[in-house]
């Protein structure tokens, strides 16, 4: 920071305006918390002497206390949360309301006057923009770990119930299906739903680095045998060359059809404790995908169970 920057102070309303923003674009307190942890997180005092249990416009209005009080200190982080909110243009913590449509507005509002007020306030900011984008970077990524992890989370929630003996067979594998949309879309593999061919019903799609995989995925209460992966393998022959497979049975795969699809195969196999593998995060689903691919790839087995990756990554 230069000598300079305390003749370079942040007006007083651009302040106000912060309290306001902070306020208006987050509904959920621990959402708002959340934020205010990952743009903070590398200042420990600071969060210290904030109190989370109180109203947001409380909690928002200790921290412009601090950065005021501290103004040298505290430039850079006070310029990339102005940067960082002025640059919202969405508001998914607010749009799920019952007054959704008017926490939306109000947000909006807000954060175009503190654009306004970072605006004016160029001489400030073009000499703390490069510090400030860089602390708003890092708190974005710290958010999206929080986030990704907490989608991790409901997903493992949603399969759980689905292993419930209470869970309804005949709905269950439309709602398996769904998951397994929903999980693969976590990790971007760009899913698609269940659709008809001619002739033929396809469970699902996806690409996986740079492969086309169609899917087919079973709950049943017998293991997969011999002749669905017969089928499988016809309808994956039927598509374009860089077509691969993907078949899921959560009640696994017979000997004899393992036996068969040891030595060549176009189709990869997940299983039920495959699934709660990445559930878990012990293994990433992209990683555990890669890693059965090359398997095929080097040995033509179409089976690699994730409890052996991972033996042999300790």
């Amino acid at each position: 920071m230069h000598d300079g920057s305390r003749s370079k102070a942040i007006n007083p309303s651009a302040y106000l305006a912060l309290i306001e923003a902070l306020t208006s674009v987050f509904w959920n307190k621990k959402t708002f918390a959340q934020y205010l942890r990952g743009m903070l997180k590398d200042h420990s005092e600071l969060l210290a002497r904030l109190d989370f249990e109180v109203t947001k416009r409380e909690t928002s209005g200790q921290l412009v206390h601090v950065l005021r009080s501290n103004e040298a200190r505290y430039l850079d982080v006070t310029v990339a949360l102005m940067l960082d909110i002025a640059a919202m243009d969405t508001f998914p913590n607010l749009t799920s309301q019952v007054d959704g449509d008017a926490m939306v507005a109000k947000a909006g509002a807000a954060v175009a006057e503190l654009r306004r007020w970072t605006t004016k306030q160029q001489a400030v900011i073009k000499e703390h923009e490069a510090h400030a984008a860089a602390i708003a970077q890092s708190a974005k990524e710290a958010q999206d770990g929080r986030q990704f992890a907490q989608s991790h989370d409901e997903l493992k929630q949603r399969f759980l119930m689905l292993l419930s003996p209470t869970s309804n067979p005949h709905k269950r594998g439309i709602a398996f299906e769904g998951f397994i949309n929903d999980l693969f879309a976590l990790y971007d593999l760009e899913p698609r739903a269940a659709y008809n061919l001619d002739h033929e019903q396809i469970d699902g799609a996806f690409s996986f680095n740079t492969d086309h995989y169609v899917l087919e995925a079973k709950w049943w209460k017998e293991a997969i045998g011999r002749r669905e992966l017969d089928v499988f393998k016809a309808n994956i022959e039927r598509k374009g060359k860089n077509t691969l497979g993907l078949y899921v049975s959560m009640s696994g795969y017979s000997s004899d059809a393992l036996a068969v699809y040891s030595y060549s195969t176009p189709f990869i196999t997940m299983d039920g404790v495959d699934f709660m593998a990445v559930l878990d995060q012990r293994i990433r689903l992209d990683d555990l995908l890669d890693r059965k691919k090359r398997h095929a790839s080097q040995t033509g087995h179409c089976y690699l169970p994730a409890s052996e990756v991972l033996s042999s990554s300790e």
